[in-house]
C-alpha cells in the first residue's frame, strides 16, 4: 500500500550544533528508489516484536528482505510476508545493499555482524548497515569504526514509541549520521516510520534514545509513587487518575511549562524554587506520616535545596534545569542565566 501525498512521513532535521534548538521540519524526498536503479535487498537481523512488525512494513512495500533470527519460531511467524528465510545472518547479508539490526543488545549485534557468519562477511561492498537496536552508546561506536574498517558504512537508528504503532508503520525513528547515509535509507524509514528525525551525527540518534529512555523509565517511577502515595492517604484510584490526567504534573513539564518558560528564555517567576521547596516538603512530611517511601521525592528536595545557595530560589520552577546544568558544570549560551 502506498502512501498518498497527505500521510507520507515527517521528516526533520536538527539545527546546527551552536544554539541547536527542536529540529527543522524537512520537506520529504519523493519516493523513489534509493541512489540505486533498483530496489535495494535488504537483510533483516532480530524479528523480535519490534523487528517483525518492521518487516513485514517492508514485505508489504514490496522489498526483498532475508530475515534471520535465533528463535526459529521468530522466522515461523513472518512466513505469510514472503520474505526469505536466511540460515545465518551471513546468508541473510548475502548480496545485500542494506542490513538492518534490531536486537537486544550490542553485544547481539556484534555477534550478528562479526561473529562467526557474521552479516559483514556477506554484504555487498560499500553497503549500508542500519543499527536500530537500542544498545550502548559507546559500543555502537565500536561497532560502526569496525564497519568502516570493512569499507561499510552505518547509520544510528532507534525507534520511538510502541509496537503497536511499528505494526501501523508508524513509529519514530531518531536517526545520526552522514546525510548522504540518510537520504539513502529514507524511502526505507518511510516504510516503517511516520516521522524521521534526523539528530545529528553518527551515535547521537542512540543518545537521544538513551535520554528518552531514562526519562521513560524514571518516569514510572514517578508514576508509580505518586498512585502508591495517593493510595497510602486512602484516595480513590480512579479519581486520582482523572485529576492527575488534566494537571501539569499529570501531563508532563516539556508538554506544560518548560517550553514556555525556561526553555524559551524566561525564569520569571510563575512558580519560584522556593515555594517548590516548600511544596515537596509538605509532601514529603505527609508521606512520612503514612508511612509512603519516595525515593524520588527525597532526591527533588535535595535539588530545591540546593537553589538557595545556587541563587535561585527566586527563579521560576522550571530553572530547575539551569540549576542541574550548574551543578554539572555544563557550559550554556548567553541566552540564559
Amino acid at each position: 500500500m502506498h502512501r498518498t501525498r497527505t500521510d507520507r512521513p515527517r521528516y526533520h532535521r536538527a539545527a546546527p550544533e551552536q544554539h541547536r534548538r527542536a529540529p527543522q521540519q524537512l520537506s520529504p524526498p519523493e519516493e523513489s528508489p534509493m541512489e540505486h536503479t533498483e530496489t535495494p535487498r535488504i537483510a533483516f537481523l532480530g524479528l523480535g516484536v519490534m523487528g517483525s512488525a518492521m518487516l513485514r512494513n517492508l514485505a508489504a512495500r514490496g522489498y526483498a528482505v532475508a530475515g534471520y533470527d535465533v528463535v526459529p519460531a521468530a522466522m515461523d511467524r513472518l512466513a505469510d510476508t514472503g520474505f526469505r528465510r536466511a540460515a545465518t545472518p551471513r546468508d541473510a547479508a548475502l548480496g545485500c545493499d542494506v542490513a538492518i539490526t534490531m536486537l537486544p543488545t550490542s553485544s547481539h549485534v556484534r555477534e550478528a555482524l562479526f561473529g562467526p557468519d557474521g552479516a559483514a562477511a556477506g554484504l555487498n561492498p560499500g553497503a549500508l548497515v542500519i543499527e536500530m537496536s537500542t544498545g550502548d552508546a559507546v559500543e555502537t561506536d565500536r561497532i560502526a569504526a569496525d564497519l568502516a574498517a570493512q569499507g561499510l558504512r552505518c547509520i544510528d537508528a532507534p525507534v520511538g514509541r510502541t509496537p503497536r504503532e511499528a505494526a501501523q508503520g508508524k513509529a519514530l525513528i531518531m536517526a545520526g549520521g552522514a546525510q548522504a547515509d540518510l537520504d539513502q535509507a529514507a524511502p526505507i524509514f518511510a516504510a516503517m516510520a511516520d516521522e524521521i528525525v534526523h539528530v545529528g551525527g553518527f551515535g547521537s540518534g542512540i543518545r537521544l534514545k538513551l535520554v528518552n529512555n531514562y526519562m521513560s523509565m524514571v518516569g514510572m517511577v514517578l508514576t508509580g509513587e505518586a498512585l502508591m502515595f495517593a493510595a497510602k492517604l486512602g484516595l480513590d484510584r480512579a479519581t486520582v487518575v482523572k485529576v492527575l490526567s488534566n494537571t501539569t504534573a499529570g501531563r508532563g513539564q516539556l508538554l506544560t511549562n518548560f517550553p514556555g518558560k525556561v526553555l524559551a528564555g524566561d525564569i520569571s517567576p510563575d512558580f519560584p524554587m522556593r515555594m517548590g521547596y516548600k511544596d515537596i516538603n509538605l509532601a514529603m512530611n505527609l508521606a512520612a506520616s503514612v508511612g509512603a517511601p519516595l525515593g524520588l521525592g527525597g532526591y527533588a528536595r535535595e535539588m530545591f535545596a540546593l537553589a538557595k545557595s545556587w541563587g535561585r530560589q527566586e527563579q521560576d520552577c522550571t530553572a530547575m534545569l539551569l540549576l542541574l546544568e550548574d551543578v554539572a558544570h555544563l557550559e550554556r549560551g548567553a541566552a540564559l542565566p
